[in-house]
């Protein structure tokens, strides 16, 4: 039995090719997960992107000085070395295929409110409750919350269908990189990603 599980496990090894950046073809499809959250945020809310069952919030309080020009900047850096969070699913015929856009054209706009301590939850809340419209709007959203001069809370709305709960960690890692180079000046100058989802789901197909 040990050596039929290994020569099954070495088996599905063998039959997955090495990911690697393929060529892109004039219309990228959707990989199956992409599909099926397509297809129930279709079901949920219709075209219009009015349902949010499937965005992924994270908050995160910043103390001390802000500086709104290096974070505008760094997500702009952010969106460019992440192609998910500037890809839309447009659809022909009700067939939707990925369309990544330039990260100029898709760079997060930072929507800031000024709000209380005690009207924060609700203002949180309600920023989480709008949807996407996956087929015009890049499926990442920020909103920055500010309290008082030092004291602020960044909100970042992340689709499903371009990351999970794990893709929180390094985005916010990334951004971290980002504004920190921005704030002195200058571009975090960090390693190219090997390879994009688009890679994956055109492997895939």
């Amino acid at each position: 039995m040990e050596a039929l599980v290994k020569r099954l496990a070495d088996d599905g090894q063998a039959a997955r090719p090495a990911l690697r950046p393929l060529p892109r073809p004039a219309e990228i499809p959707l990989s199956f997960a992409q599909r099926r959250l397509w297809f129930l945020d279709r079901l949920e809310a219709g075209s219009d992107g009015s349902g949010a069952t499937y965005t992924i919030p994270l908050a995160v309080r910043l103390t001390g000085a802000l500086d709104r020009d290096a974070l505008t900047a760094a997500l702009g850096d952010l969106v460019a070395r992440h192609e998910s969070l500037r890809t839309i699913f447009p659809d022909t015929l009700g067939v939707p295929r990925q369309l990544i856009l330039e990260a100029s054209a898709a760079r997060p706009r930072l929507a800031v409110t000024q709000v209380t301590d005690a009207a924060l939850p609700q203002a949180l809340a309600s920023a989480a409750q709008h949807g996407f419209d996956l087929a015009r709007e890049p499926p990442l959203r920020v909103h920055l919350f500010e309290l008082d001069q030092d004291q602020h809370v960044l909100l970042l709305l992340l689709h499903h269908i371009a990351g999970d709960g794990w893709s929180l960690a390094p985005l916010a890692r990334d951004l971290g990189s980002y504004y920190a180079a921005r704030c002195k000046g200058g571009a975090a100058t960090l390693t190219a990603l090997p390879v994009q989802y688009a890679d994956y789901t055109l492997l895939a197909a």
